[in-house]
């Protein structure tokens, strides 16, 4: 038993997605020893949200409680959790849980591959292995799976930190992937809410140019500001198709 009750902001049906929501109590996944509880203090704001509140992506398990960039503090620790204690700034991102092979190998937990576990349970509007319905971020309190809690470094303020965790990983993931640093030249279309992480964590990594690419001008300041080294406004600049990318 706790001493805090999860309540959080709810969409009872598809007009949620147009502010129509309620604060209301939600059920935690029933609780495990390998489990965390997060008191939220920053939780990002995704486009999947909208898209969920809606049922743009299929039917939603309403009532639903989005949000998938947590950062808060851990209140309690499940006695098998390793490598976090009560007290941690930690963080969840867009995926909660996968099958992590109970039943028989699952090649993809395995390899440390989750995110392609055919079980993969979303943060929010997903229902866990053990039956329970997962909730998000717009509320109090957030139960998860310590295999996907994530400790946040000190020197990262939190609000920092929420949007790191889907829209930063997002394009983090396949800079590390395909080795972007040194030697590397990293072409960037779109300096929107992905993007401009993009251009930041190429330039961090050490790549020898950063180029972003948008349509219009009107981002260009921004972007050299974010480190890109060059920018490329496709619309503007109405000579651009009739030479050859520079950044090649």
């Amino acid at each position: 038993m706790t001493d805090y009750k999860f309540e959080g902001w709810l969409g009872l049906d598809a007009d949620s997605a147009n502010g129509k929501m309620v604060w209301g109590e939600l059920e935690p996944k029933p609780w495990e020893e390998t489990d965390v509880d997060i008191k939220v203090s920053h939780c990002g704001i995704c486009g999947s949200d909208i898209h969920t509140l809606r049922s743009g992506w299929g039917p939603t398990m309403y009532p639903v409680c989005v949000g998938h960039e947590i950062v808060g503090t851990a209140v309690r620790v499940g006695a098998l959790v390793k490598d976090i204690k009560v007290g941690d700034l930690v963080g969840v991102g867009a995926q909660t849980d996968s099958c992590r092979s109970p039943n028989g190998p699952c090649k993809e937990c395995e390899s440390n591959r989750e995110p392609y576990c055919p079980h993969l349970v979303t943060t929010y509007d997903g229902v866990y292995m053990n039956g329970g319905k997962s909730y998000g971020g717009y509320a109090l309190y957030h139960r998860s799976p310590a295999h996907f809690v994530i400790k946040i470094p000190e020197a990262l303020p939190p609000q920092l930190a929420a949007p790191m965790l889907c829209g930063g990983i997002t394009v983090y993931s396949p800079l590390r992937y395909y080795g972007a640093g040194p030697g590397k030249k990293v072409g960037i279309i779109g300096v929107g809410g992905l993007g401009h992480f993009a251009i930041m964590f190429a330039r961090a990594l050490g790549a020898d140019e950063v180029v972003a690419i948008s349509r219009r001008a009107n981002k260009k300041e921004d972007a050299l500001k974010l480190g890109a080294h060059r920018y490329i406004a496709t619309a503007d600049d109405k000579g651009r198709r009739k030479t050859s990318a520079p950044w090649i």
